[in-house]
């Protein structure tokens, strides 16, 4: 899978990862459960390593804790969490409660969700990426209705990395934080590439236009999130995903070439027609 820096470490991160919302959120043992290895083996098979989840997204930090555990698959991970509560304490306990389900010892990125104190949170993550508990802090939001708040952070703080939601559908990130991102030199993760499907549905009885060729895509999945992870600010898009056929087919966008501005241009051209 092609990869790309976080620009604060240069670490190499494979463009394409896992959102574990609603995917996730399963009981043990249950049929949906039983689908998730397939889904993690599938991610690393492609060569993809990040899988996001939260403590808002229910079961499914201690689901990736467990799957991963299970699988001895830890190493292989780039695991991304969130805080999502309102205190100094709060926080912390909550993230304490992460490190807990994950079964990990140390969280590769650790965000604070929908920007919800994010002040206060900061500074705590700050200090256990002192002391080498988490090696990465960014924040996130998913809706263009917080862009304003989300570039204000953006300028005022150094941060790792930034989540915000990006699609072919949805555009507006390029007006002003992607190319903030590159400025400051912020990883992106794109959250809701495929607009939680609905960009699929919109396309789904249609034939791949002749770009999709040129980009060794196969299905407009892959040619959909090709037009995410190819813009330069973007370091990783993360669909989400109980599948493991579907993650095979979002992984391979990551795999060949990428587009360029001509040919991302022309992907959303198609998709408009």
């Amino acid at each position: 899978m092609n990869t790309r820096p976080i620009p604060s470490t240069r670490e190499a991160l494979p463009v394409v990862g896992c959102g574990t919302w609603l995917g996730f959120d399963v009981a043990p043992g249950s049929a949906e459960y039983q689908r998730l290895p397939g889904v993690i083996d599938a991610l690393f098979a492609a060569g993809g390593s990040v899988l996001d989840s939260s403590p808002m997204y229910g079961r499914s930090e201690a689901v990736t804790g467990d799957l991963l555990a299970a699988s001895h698959q830890r190493a292989r991970a780039f695991l991304a969490t969130k805080v999502w509560t309102s205190g100094r304490d709060a926080g912390i306990a909550q993230m304490e409660q992460s490190f807990q389900r994950l079964r990990t010892e140390r969280i590769d990125l650790m965000q604070v969700h929908n920007l919800l104190d994010w002040r206060v949170h900061l500074k705590t993550m700050r200090r256990m990426k002192e002391a080498g508990r988490i090696r990465h802090l960014g924040v996130t939001h998913y809706t263009s209705s917080a862009y304003a708040e989300l570039e204000a952070v953006l300028r005022a703080e150094p941060l790792d990395f930034v989540q915000l939601n990006y699609s072919v559908m949805d555009r507006a990130a390029e007006q002003r934080l992607l190319p903030l991102a590159l400025e400051r030199r912020v990883a992106v993760l794109a959250n809701l590439p495929l607009a939680s499907g609905s960009a699929l549905r919109a396309v789904a009885s249609r034939p791949l236009p002749e770009v999709a060729g040129e980009l060794a895509c196969t299905s407009w999945a892959q040619l959909l999130l090709k037009f995410v992870v190819s813009h330069p600010a973007v370091t990783c898009a993360i669909p989400g995903t109980s599948r493991p056929e579907h993650m095979a087919d979002n992984a391979a966008a990551g795999i060949g070439p990428l587009a360029d501005d001509a040919q991302r241009e022309r992907i959303a051209r198609a998709y408009a027609a």
